[in-house]
């Protein structure tokens, strides 16, 4: 919806300042990723929208390059939403998704924001890479091409297609998945965008054409299921898209693959592990069982818990395309070297992950804090290889 339509919404936000924790104060410290960082009320989720109320709504205040940077700032990990005690909570993103369409309408976005969609445009993804490479982390698998007739279509999305580290989940998840005997193809160079974060960043249009492109391609293809890698992919295919085809995220699938005893995960792995709840398949999509499940079927894991989880997990840094844009910035209070942190203490040798841009986000930050000797980051589809039989 446009921001026109929140109008009657926006201005009921006193800011009271709920969005900046977690919802039981478990943790003593701000939840908010962006307040966390730059400790202004301009930047909590209540500041923002009193900014847009008055620039792009009253007309009081000139929109500018500098309240697009605070906008952008934003992760849309959406634990603002889950905070918040009011009944308008669940439009609080989409009137920040709404006020960064109009921003893009009026050409005030940071420069790399305009990268990554002309990008995205350009090239159907944010790195400029050809086409015919999306496909190439598959050489050397027995991982095929999809064909009508396959039950699932596995789609990787960009950041698995194309970044080096990302790329070892998505191989991992292709070949546990060859494993199961489960019929399914990839895309390969076919494979577009799945507009996620280009809806995140307001650009509407082009997500409708992401959108379209996909259904149609989908559609003529006969796809009937789709298992994504990453839970952003996921958000975009089964909130946004039509409901002609059944999505999953990858660890939904592996759970009833190891509950129906078509995955044997009974080597195990002997280590301790802590998991990170990805916002788009948490709060996004309420799914915090799956992974966990997955790691407890594991024999030899000891799971342990950090003390922000599940709804209160604090966020990678990488959502609303930051893992690109960088908008939120770094240094040591960046999301992603915060939660690293939190991960060391609990003692656990291994930081498992169910997505590929936090899977990005934690292997950069394990090496700024130096914990390269102490920390591995695995995605669970990673672990689940390692423990078949």
């Amino acid at each position: 919806m446009a921001l026109e339509d929140y109008k009657n919404i926006i201005h009921r936000c006193f800011r009271c300042g709920y969005c900046k924790f977690t919802s039981d104060y478990s943790y003593l410290g701000f939840n908010c990723p962006v307040y966390n960082k730059y400790r202004l009320e301009s930047y909590s989720p209540g500041g923002m929208i009193w900014l847009i109320y008055a620039s792009l709504v009253k007309g009081e205040l000139e929109p500018s390059e500098h309240l697009s940077q605070i906008l952008y700032s934003c992760t849309m990990c959406r634990n603002c939403v889950e905070e918040c005690k009011f009944k308008f909570n669940e439009d609080i993103v989409n009137i920040l998704k709404a006020a960064r369409e109009e921003m893009v309408d009026k050409y005030l976005v940071p420069s790399m924001v305009n990268r990554f969609l002309t990008n995205v445009y350009d090239y159907g993804n944010p790195y400029r890479e050809l086409k015919q490479n999306r496909g190439n982390w598959a050489e050397d698998t027995k991982i095929k091409q999809y064909e009508k007739g396959d039950e699932f279509l596995y789609y990787v999305g960009c950041v698995g297609s194309y970044d080096t580290t990302s790329q070892k989940a998505a191989r991992a998840l292709g070949n546990v998945l060859l494993q199961s005997g489960l019929p399914f193809g990839i895309l390969g160079e076919r494979e577009l965008c799945d507009g996620n974060e280009v809806d995140m960043l307001g650009e509407r249009g082009l997500f409708e054409l992401l959108k379209e492109k996909n259904t149609q391609m989908f559609k003529e293809l006969g796809v009937k299921k789709v298992v994504t890698l990453s839970p952003h992919s996921y958000n975009a295919l089964k909130n946004s898209y039509s409901n002609e085809f059944e999505v999953f995220h990858y660890t939904q699938l592996l759970r009833d693959l190891i509950k129906s005893s078509k995955l044997d995960v009974s080597k195990g792995f002997e280590v301790k592990v802590t998991y990170h709840d990805p916002c788009f398949l948490g709060r996004y999509n309420n799914e915090y069982d799956a992974p966990r499940e997955i790691l407890t079927a594991i024999p030899g894991i000891e799971l342990i818990e950090m003390e922000r989880n599940r709804g209160n997990s604090f966020c990678c840094g990488g959502g609303g395309g930051n893992f690109y844009t960088d908008v939120l910035s770094s240094g040591k209070d960046s999301p992603s070297r915060i939660r690293v942190r939190e991960v060391y203490d609990t003692g656990a040798n291994i930081l498992a992950v169910a997505c590929p841009i936090c899977m990005m986000m934690f292997e950069d930050a394990v090496k700024t804090e130096g914990l390269e000797d102490k920390l591995i980051i695995k995605d669970i589809s990673q672990i689940v290889e390692e423990s078949l039989l």
